[in-house]
């Protein structure tokens, strides 16, 4: 009810003075509960430590392990180096894009509702085939066994699958790319030739590769070929080149002009180690384990994981663990906590900015228990939590380590094109289908 000393039509001044204080109430009673609740949290935290955690104030994650992996992961989401899921589409939908239902339940480890489950922000799509028989390829790999047809193919199916499911992938070609998809809070989709045997012997294949979005190439699978030699799976190979053989090192620095990851997955020691060395860019395993935690050829011995680094002598690069059941412990003894020993094994030795993620999921037979399938990655980073793993360790294990490195050859890329770094024209030197060069 207004006062009767209040004028009817009021003036600006004293509308001016009346909605001052209006506003110093207003703020007053903010304050007041401002207050209050800052004497509430301070006396709860008193009596209560973990109270202060538990509501996510900056810097702080959750006590509770699984609250703290969906935390982390919610900003920095997994970034897989190595899904096996066009092989499923090749085997059991003889690619087929059309019958592919990524929606609903897969047979194998993925689809895109356990993506999500594991707050999957991106991953390579192997585009894989199988190395070809000896008999088939020759002793020397000359004899066409289709392997660059049946690469292309498998490059045409995930561009299908991923164009197919527009609101849930995105195909990428870069770091940037990358991270774009996950602010979009799609899956980055990138795509990775899992050996050089692909290659067909010719490093004019590799770029033709990377203009169709190819961004590594492992180089070896489980054989031999022209430009380097094999680890072989649980026993080693019997060396070939002992190493790189000269075009493989030629691949190498092509693969550096283009801006292509070298991936060491699936190499020998040998050629690891020589990778390494001659590599002007970061590197990558995409999917691989520690030898020192469980002996097989397949992982990474001590030696080559104390050439990664960033000191003298080192390189930048980021290992990428493997959960093939065989790969990590003996037989019906892979489980998580064996996989987060790797993680650990590989972070102590290399350091924690090395080690990533490269499940093989789709891939692989054996899965470890307690990481069955692509919906488990929180169970793992709620492992490492609880053994004392930082919100920004772990943030670079899920894939922030993975983006340096990519990020790394991006750069090392773009000086070599800079500096006019021509391309290796270099010829398998036992090709028979090209003629010798003559003086003219």
């Amino acid at each position: 009810m207004s006062s009767e000393n209040e004028p009817l039509i009021p003036s600006a001044e004293h509308e001016t003075v009346h909605q001052k204080s209006r506003t110093l109430r207003n703020r007053a009673l903010v304050w007041s509960v401002l207050v209050v609740i800052i004497i509430v949290v301070a006396v709860v935290a008193l009596v209560d430590p973990s109270f202060v955690s538990d509501i996510g104030l900056p810097e702080k994650l959750p006590r509770d392990p699984k609250l703290a992996a969906q935390r982390v992961l919610d900003t920095a989401p997994v970034i897989d180096g190595h899904i096996d899921l066009p092989i499923v589409a090749r085997f059991g939908w003889r690619n087929n894009v059309t019958d592919i239902h990524l929606d609903s339940q897969m047979p194998m480890h993925v689809d895109i509702p356990r993506l999500r489950e594991g707050k999957v922000g991106g991953f390579f799509w192997s585009v894989y085939v199988d190395c070809a028989s000896p008999e088939d390829e020759g002793p020397d790999f000359l004899k066409a066994s289709w392997r660059v047809r049946d690469t292309l193919e498998q490059i045409d199916v995930a561009k299908g699958l991923i164009s197919k499911y527009p609101d849930d992938f995105a195909y990428a070609v870069s770091a940037s790319g990358i991270k774009s998809a996950i602010r979009d809070h799609k899956i980055a989709s990138i795509l990775g030739v899992e050996g050089a045997h692909q290659l067909g012997n010719s490093i004019a294949v590799l770029r033709q590769y990377y203009e169709l979005g190819v961004r590594y190439v492992t180089l070896t699978h489980s054989c031999h070929n022209a430009f380097a030699d094999s680890c072989g799976m649980l026993i080693p190979s019997v060396p070939r080149h002992y190493g790189l053989s000269p075009l493989g090192f030629k691949l190498v620095e092509e693969m550096n002009r283009l801006g292509m990851l070298v991936d060491l997955s699936h190499t020998s020691d040998m050629t690891a180690t020589q990778a390494l060395l001659h590599s002007k860019a970061p590197v990558i395993w995409s999917h691989s384990s520690a030898r020192a935690i469980h002996d097989v050829a397949r992982n990474v011995p001590d030696e080559v994981l104390s050439l990664v680094g960033f000191g003298e002598g080192q390189r930048d690069a980021v290992v990428m663990v493997n959960f093939n059941g065989p790969f990590v412990a003996a037989d019906g003894e892979a489980d998580l906590e064996t996989v987060a020993d790797h993680i650990e094994h590989i972070a102590k030795v290399a350091g924690v900015k090395h080690v990533g993620i490269g499940s093989d999921y789709d891939g692989i037979e054996i899965t470890p228990k307690g990481l069955e399938d692509v919906s488990k990655y929180p169970a793992l980073i709620a492992e490492l939590y609880q053994r004392g793993w930082s919100k920004q360790e772990l943030a670079g294990l899920t894939g922030g380590n993975f983006l340096r490195v990519f990020e790394g050859a991006e750069k090392v890329a773009k000086e070599l094109q800079a500096a006019g770094t021509l391309p290796k024209y270099d010829i398998y030197d036992k090709r028979e289908d090209l003629p010798i060069r003559r003086e003219l």
